[in-house]
Order: C-alpha cells, then sequence, then structure tokens
C-alpha cells in the first residue's frame, strides 16, 4: 500500500484523494437525498475524503507539547509571555485563547489575532533593549531551525546555539 501511495503521488496525485474515490456511489446517493429533500445546489466540490475522518487528530508530540506547555502558561500565569517561532495555528492559539501573548518571528505574519502581538525578530541579532523582555518565554519546534536559510533568516551552522543564547 505505501509503494502504491508513492506512485500516485509521484504522478502528482493525493493518495488520499485517489483512494477516497470509493466514497463516491455513496456521495451521489447522498446527492439526490438532498436535492429530493428540496436542497439546492449552486458549485460543486465534492471533498470525498471526508467521509473517512475522524474527529481531529489528538495525537502525536506536536498536539500533547502544544496542550502541556499551555497549560503550564496558564497555571503560571506570566506578566509577559512572549514566544519564538511556535505554530500560530496550534500552540499560540491555544495560548491567546486565555491570554495575551506576543509572537517574534522572522517571518511576516499575514493575519490580525486577538490577544496576538507580533513582530518580525530574527532572535540570532537581538537588540539590548530585548535583553530580560519578558518572564516567560516558549519557543516549540523552532529553534532548530535557526540558521538553515530556510525562512530567509542566514545560513550559520551555530545558528541554534545562538538562538539558544539569545532566548
Amino acid at each position: 500500500m505505501k509503494l502504491l501511495r508513492l506512485l500516485i503521488s509521484l504522478i502528482g496525485l493525493n493518495p488520499r484523494a485517489v483512494i477516497a474515490l470509493r466514497f463516491m456511489p455513496r456521495y451521489l446517493k447522498e446527492k439526490r437525498q438532498f436535492i429530493t429533500a428540496g436542497g439546492v445546489i449552486g458549485e460543486q466540490f465534492p471533498i470525498l475524503t471526508d467521509y473517512a475522518d475522524s474527529a481531529g487528530v489528538a495525537n502525536g508530540h506536536y498536539f500533547h507539547q502544544d496542550l502541556i506547555i499551555a497549560q503550564k502558561i496558564f497555571a503560571s500565569n506570566p506578566k509577559r509571555h512572549v514566544d519564538i517561532g511556535s505554530r500560530v495555528d496550534g500552540f499560540v492559539a491555544h495560548v491567546a485563547a486565555f491570554r495575551e501573548i506576543e509572537l517574534f518571528d522572522i517571518r511576516p505574519l499575514k493575519a490580525n489575532i486577538t490577544n496576538v502581538s507580533f513582530q518580525v525578530q530574527d532572535l540570532l541579532e537581538l537588540p539590548e533593549d530585548m535583553y530580560e523582555y519578558s518572564d516567560s518565554v516558549s519557543c516549540l519546534h523552532a529553534l532548530e531551525h535557526f540558521g538553515l536559510g530556510r525562512y530567509g533568516d542566514p545560513i550559520d551552522p551555530e545558528g541554534y546555539v545562538r538562538g539558544f543564547d539569545n532566548l
């Protein structure tokens, strides 16, 4: 099955979508039922993978790390919490649900989110006025990327070390 998925993906198809084609008869039956019941369909974009999806993903270390650290911040209630480069759609959102959080990242953030203040900041070039800036800081699965150049940062094999020192 893994080999088949690999081959399908190599020709530019999404393996999940191809496998989900087995739900097409069900979709067509339910579409007819919907229209017969008075429903109107303007445009169609069937997402057949929904039939096999669960209510969500609540496993893996990203999920558990985000939840555990957000709970620790809630319990400790720091005066100012700053996050460096963590996932906005995971950890930052968890924290922003119950308090203000400042987010620093080398990449821009193209969203205005309640309880999230954002600034572009390169932690490898930390200004002196940022020393002892906060009584609480997080950096979840970001530090190991410092200095790799993937996000517009300069190449620096010691980037993670410099970033850690600045944290």
